[in-house]
């Protein structure tokens, strides 16, 4: 689930049980719903209305006791499929815990979960991927996905003690409080590789996270979501002519063309030289005297870049967000078109007026029936966004991350 003060995936929050299933074929265990999960539990553990603990997929708990169970799963948490006698399958996504495993207590009217040692209230939607320890399952991810270095974190690193204080740490909640602690403690080292501040990361959130989204009947258009690593392309209009290009990866600025890489190469700096990204952007904001900034964001895929490499024995990009000041973000049509003209590839459209069913199932049934337009093999999943741009979400394929992410 998307954290919406900063943009990051939790892999741990607080949940409540919309609904308990029977599995078919099973005796001992049930499916606890949440949202659009289902998540196979000893019978019993959970009632509807409960609160519970969840752990999404493709992350890591620690090596403790309290999940020593997870041992022989190297404590990675991924979609599962299991077969009761032969009268059925059940995919798992996730893992739910009750509050007891952690020593906690459910309050009377049964809204929050209380923390005895401190007396903290939980409710549902709070995140606790930090306070239990949660990362994600493939180390590389950790680094690749995780929170990004800022100027704000790199001046609260060299200031420990002043930036541990309360006060401080509630001025430094509030933009303009930043800016003033910048003023007094920050130096311009602290801004060199620092993510531009006018881009905004990207993720998607997914579609069992927002059930309340097929209610919208609204014409959506559908791309397909490729197997990749997120890569930003982004120029601000500079003065005396000068225009501030940069390469970035889901959180690393590559502001040497030689920076480490989570890659055997530096494939963001490859694919900038590789479609000429720097002069496109250029050009653009040399079009538009309007413009102060553009932004390109896409996928790069193929070769050595994840377990599905489609076949290719290259590196190659697919842009899916175009971005300006002047506009925001771009409809997904009208931004493939505009990208032809510079030679510059498009995710593959599959839909430009795609209406949501009713069911998460459906949907996930949309994102399976079809093979990769790279292909034609399983494709990861599909991204939707309202056709004016303002929202979007992703449903990934079980059958994929039971293919390519056990």
């Amino acid at each position: 689930m998307l954290n919406p003060k900063t943009n990051e995936r939790e892999l741990c929050y607080v949940v409540q049980i919309d609904a308990i299933e029977p599995i078919i074929g099973s005796d001992n265990c049930e499916a606890a719903v949440v949202g659009g999960w289902r998540v196979m539990t000893r019978k019993g553990t959970f009632k509807p209305g409960d609160l519970a603990i969840y752990f999404e997929i493709d992350s890591k708990v620690p090596e403790t006791e309290t999940f020593a169970f997870l041992e022989k799963k190297h404590y990675k948490i991924k979609t599962q499929k299991y077969t009761f006698g032969g009268k059925g399958n059940f995919v798992s996504q996730g893992l739910l815990m009750h509050p007891i495993d952690f020593g906690w207590t459910t309050e009377e009217t049964g809204k929050s979960i209380i923390i005895p040692d401190d007396g903290i209230q939980l409710e549902k939607g709070d995140f606790l991927t930090q306070r239990l320890g949660v990362t994600y399952a493939i180390d590389a991810d950790n680094k690749r996905k995780g929170s990004g270095p800022d100027k704000y974190k790199k001046m609260a690193a060299r200031h420990k003690k002043i930036f541990s204080n309360p006060i401080v740490k509630k001025i430094m909640k509030y933009s303009l409080g930043r800016k003033i602690m910048f003023l007094f403690f920050g130096k311009k080292k602290d801004k060199k590789g620092a993510w531009p501040l006018w881009v905004k990361k990207t993720d998607e959130e997914r579609a069992e996270n927002m059930l309340w989204i097929l209610t919208n009947k609204s014409p959506f258009v559908a791309t397909e979501k490729i197997d990749g690593t997120s890569t930003t392309f982004t120029m601000k209009r500079g003065k005396f002519g000068k225009n501030d290009f940069y390469v970035c990866s889901r959180n690393v600025v590559f502001d040497k063309p030689d920076k480490n890489c989570f890659y055997d190469t530096n494939v963001y700096v490859e694919m900038a030289k590789k479609y000429d990204i720097e002069k496109i952007l250029a050009s653009i904001l040399a079009d538009d005297s309007t413009l102060d900034w553009v932004t390109l964001q896409g996928e790069t895929y193929g070769a050595g870049i994840q377990k599905r490499d489609y076949g290719l024995n290259e590196h190659r990009f697919a842009g899916f967000n175009f971005i300006t000041s002047k506009e925001g973000r771009w409809d997904s049509v009208r931004a493939a078109k505009f990208m032809t003209q510079y030679n510059v590839p498009w995710v593959p459209i599959l839909d430009e007026n795609y209406i949501l069913p009713d069911t998460i199932e459906e949907l996930r049934e949309f994102s399976h029936n079809e093979g990769s337009r790279i292909d034609g093999v399983i494709k990861e999943g599909i991204v939707f966004r309202s056709q004016d741009g303002s929202i979007s979400f992703k449903c990934v394929d079980p059958e994929f991350l039971l293919k390519y992410h056990n």
